[in-house]
């Protein structure tokens, strides 16, 4: 159990712009940040963070939040766990008490693989760092390399001991259950033999975007032919190596600060750039690159360099990575290292300087680096130039912005002297069939009638939703209203007076509420509505990012929800248009008051239809008294309707 004097040290010390700025890339937006949805696939920034107010909401997947609620969602930790992280990022103590064996098989199965995982990570570095075998041939092998003491700890690398169960049996002697270590690949099952799967070779550990162990890749050291120079953890419930990126957890603060990101093939291509000083770059680790992880950067920055070897494997690697990061709306640019010579070999013997001025000046974007293969495979080869180009019109009609491929069309007719007509005229032969439009031929949109199902919308629910919203952003201002008084003139009509009242927001929606004897029908808002209304009946000040600390995650999630609604849609420059919108703060009176008449309205309405219904069900005698009775409400209704100013049906 950890304290609550430590979570509210955690919660007091942490930022939220920070905390998910090691995830996604934030931009300036007025008085908040802004970035794309970590959730969904969204081309277009949704994804807002209030430093003020400490929360975050994702419009494009409804998400929202505290700091602690991000990291629950975006990595998937228990609220332990996000506190225990929080304390790691911030440097603030926190008090465990050691898992006995019975916690640790207490625990989900997909928190035991994490478990073990890190487990084996510790393991695998003590056994590098404090064993005769691991320094004599894990160490060496990195020294070889030319890694240095930081960069071992950086990337926490590891030597598993040349035994069959070493790492199993030490494992199961810590409290870990065999089903884990089995799951995770750490161990290998074959009938009644249990042995480990990265024996006698150095270990890279795989971690997570914050940090979390999820597999390992590991090199033999030996020249056995029968067994593979790199082996990685199989696929499981924590590790999907189509959706990791090696040294990302390493990365990622530098790839936002230079908003770039080096793509490389290989664990030691990473170590060693970063070791150089070039911390930006991350590895597929031998994959091909796959949507997945053009996503992941795409959380950091739009642009990309892929970093490849000379040889005619390595050129295929980088054209078939282009297209998939141009089909995700990125900048692209390739830069290929001289025959014989790849990231690793190449960082090693170049000072940082030389290194910097070689990628900048090599660094190609896709158009020239395509030419440029053209000029190497046969400049006299028309039939080889007409592929080419076709290839880069292919690439071309990936990129999904239409600017963006028109500018790349007048440069590939540039550099490959062909006319931009008969490239516009391919590209649009390309995109039959696919959804984007051609490049300079506007399609006329056809007329025809479209029946599109209507969606019903709960009239109380939003009703409700717009109380709360109320109570949240103003429940404690003082505001001027013209309230209604209802009064029944000699003649037995109904009528209205206006007078004028100063009132806090808050007391005015509870003594309607009282006086109209109704409460909120969603239990989400009604639990709500009671604990705004004690915090503000004790004259406490509403806090935003304490209040929801302690709210259950519909609750929280809904107060999310409100206190950012304002920030989806910001108004951009509407004075320079002569559209002058009114501040809501400066309405918030009128706004009260129509809540409460509509809702007003929507209830009578209800009683209305109640009532009618009895007609059908009623004795005769009292059929008159019951219309009698809806006829009062209808007139009831349409003096509301005239003071909202509107008709109601």
């Amino acid at each position: 159990m950890i304290d609550k004097s430590t979570i509210d040290a955690v919660f007091e010390t942490s930022r939220l712009e920070e905390v998910i700025g090691d995830f996604v890339q934030l931009k300036k937006s007025g008085s908040n940040y802004k970035g794309l949805s970590p959730f969904t696939n969204e081309k277009t920034a949704s994804f807002m963070v209030s430093p003020a107010k400490q929360i975050w909401k994702d419009f494009s997947s409804g998400k929202g939040g505290n700091v602690v609620a991000f990291l629950m969602e975006h990595e998937h930790f228990t609220y332990p766990e996000a506190i225990k992280y929080l304390a790691k990022k911030y440097n603030i103590e926190i008090e465990e008490t050691e898992q006995t064996d019975e916690q640790k098989q207490a625990a989900t199965a997909r928190e035991s693989m994490y478990l073990v995982s890190s487990f084996a990570q510790s393991y695998f570095s003590e056994t590098l760092h404090n064993s005769e075998e691991g320094k004599a041939i894990g160490l060496t092998y990195f020294k070889e390399r030319g890694f240095d003491p930081e960069s071992i700890s950086t990337f926490f690398l590891g030597y598993a001991p040349d035994k069959w169960e070493a790492f199993t049996q030490a494992a199961l002697d810590a409290g870990f259950q065999e089903e884990f270590l089995i799951s995770t690949g750490l161990t290998i099952a074959k009938e009644e033999k249990r042995f480990d799967r990265f024996k006698g070779r150095v270990i890279f550990p795989i971690h997570s975007m914050s940090g979390r162990v999820m597999g390992f890749g590991g090199r033999i050291l030996t020249q056995d032919k029968n067994a593979a120079k790199y082996l990685n953890s199989p696929e499981s419930d924590i590790y999907q190596k189509s959706k990791v990126l090696y040294g990302l957890y390493q990365a990622k603060q530098s790839i936002a600060k230079e908003d770039n990101c080096y793509l490389v093939e290989g664990y030691t291509d990473v170590i060693q750039m970063h070791q150089a000083g070039i911390k930006n770059v991350v590895s597929s680790s031998g994959t091909a690159l796959t949507a997945d992880q053009i996503r992941l950067i795409r959380r950091l920055t739009p642009n990309i360099t892929l970093l490849f070897d000379g040889d005619p494997a390595g050129l295929r690697a980088a054209l078939r990575g282009v297209d998939l990061i141009l089909e995700a709306g990125m900048n692209v640019r390739v830069c290929m290292f001289p025959q014989g010579e790849d990231p690793d070999s190449f960082a090693r013997k170049t000072e940082l300087e030389g290194l910097l001025l070689y990628l900048n000046e090599q660094a190609q974007d896709f158009i020239q680096f395509k030419a440029t293969l053209l000029a190497e495979e046969g400049k006299k080869d028309p039939i080889r130039k007409a592929e080419t180009i076709r290839e880069m019109v292919q690439s071309i009609a990936k990129i999904p912005d239409p600017i963006k491929r028109e500018v790349y069309v007048q440069n590939c007719s540039l550099l490959m002297d062909i006319s931009e007509e008969v490239l516009f005229s391919t590209l649009a032969q390309l995109s039959k069939g696919s959804k984007k439009p051609s490049v300079r031929k506007a399609l006329k949109p056809t007329m025809e009638l479209v029946n599109t199902p209507t969606q019903k919308v709960d009239v109380r629910y939003e009703l409700e939703y717009n109380i709360i919203a109320l109570l949240l952003l103003h429940g404690q201002e003082e505001v001027e209203i013209n309230d209604v008084v209802i009064d029944t003139e000699s003649d037995g009509e109904l009528s209205f007076k206006t007078t004028s009242l100063h009132v806090k927001v808050y007391e005015k929606i509870y003594l309607d509420l009282q006086q109209d004897e109704v409460e909120l029908s969603t239990p989400t808002f009604r639990k709500l509505y009671e604990e705004l209304l004690v915090k503000y009946t004790t004259e406490q000040p509403l806090v935003v990012e304490t209040f929801i600390r302690d709210l259950a995650p519909e609750q929280s999630a809904l107060v999310t929800s409100i206190m950012m609604q304002d920030e989806g849609i910001p108004l951009h420059d509407w004075a320079r248009k002569n559209i002058f919108v009114k501040e809501k703060t400066k309405e918030i009176g009128r706004w009260l008051t129509q809540t409460i008449l509509n809702f007003r309205c929507h209830l009578i309405q209800e009683k209305i239809g109640n009532l009618q219904k009895q007609t059908t069900e009623i004795q005769h005698e009292t059929h008159n008294e019951v219309l009698e009775e809806v006829q009062a409400y209808v007139g009831l209704r349409k003096n509301l309707s005239e003071r909202l100013d509107r008709v109601l049906f």
